[in-house]
């Protein structure tokens, strides 16, 4: 027996033939059962993420264009009511004006009916006073006089 040495870590023979077939075989079958479909289902979330950036982007876009919308809106509408109130304010003041004015003329009615009434007072109070002082004067010269006087 001769013990032959072979340091070679490769050997060329037919085992090198049997793995090399074997290990193809391996990986035709892993890419069937793994690669592909997991090749698959990172296509399918690329596209999903791409169709979902796309979504985000319009809903941005639509967000966008609502709020401008909105502030057209609240422009008009902060318009309109600077304008009602500007008619209020004006209608408010036509309105005071003439109250004011009825006010005032029947503030005048009023005095000149006071005036009237205090005028005719004054009137009948003198009359009563001039009244009194005759019959004060009568009972004064009755009493210097001391007798009675005819009228």
């Amino acid at each position: 027996m001769e013990i032959v040495s072979n340091i070679a870590l490769i050997s060329i023979n037919e085992t090198l033939i049997v793995q090399l077939v074997s290990f193809l075989t391996f990986l035709f079958v892993i890419n069937i059962v793994l690669f592909r479909p997991l090749k698959r289902v990172m296509e399918k979330r690329d596209e999903y993420m791409d169709d979902l950036k796309q979504d985000v982007v319009k809903s941005e876009k639509k967000m966008e264009e609502f709020k401008e919308q909105m502030r057209k809106h609240e422009t008009a509408v902060r318009r309109e009511a600077e304008e009602i109130k500007t008619e209020l304010m004006a209608s408010g003041n036509k309105t005071a004006s003439e109250i004011f004015a009825g006010i005032r003329s029947e503030i005048e009615g009023l005095k000149s009916e006071n005036e009237k009434e205090i005028k005719r007072q004054l009137i009948s109070a003198r009359q009563d006073v001039i009244a009194e002082v005759e019959q004060l004067a009568v009972d004064i010269m009755e009493r210097v006089l001391n007798r009675r006087l005819v009228q």
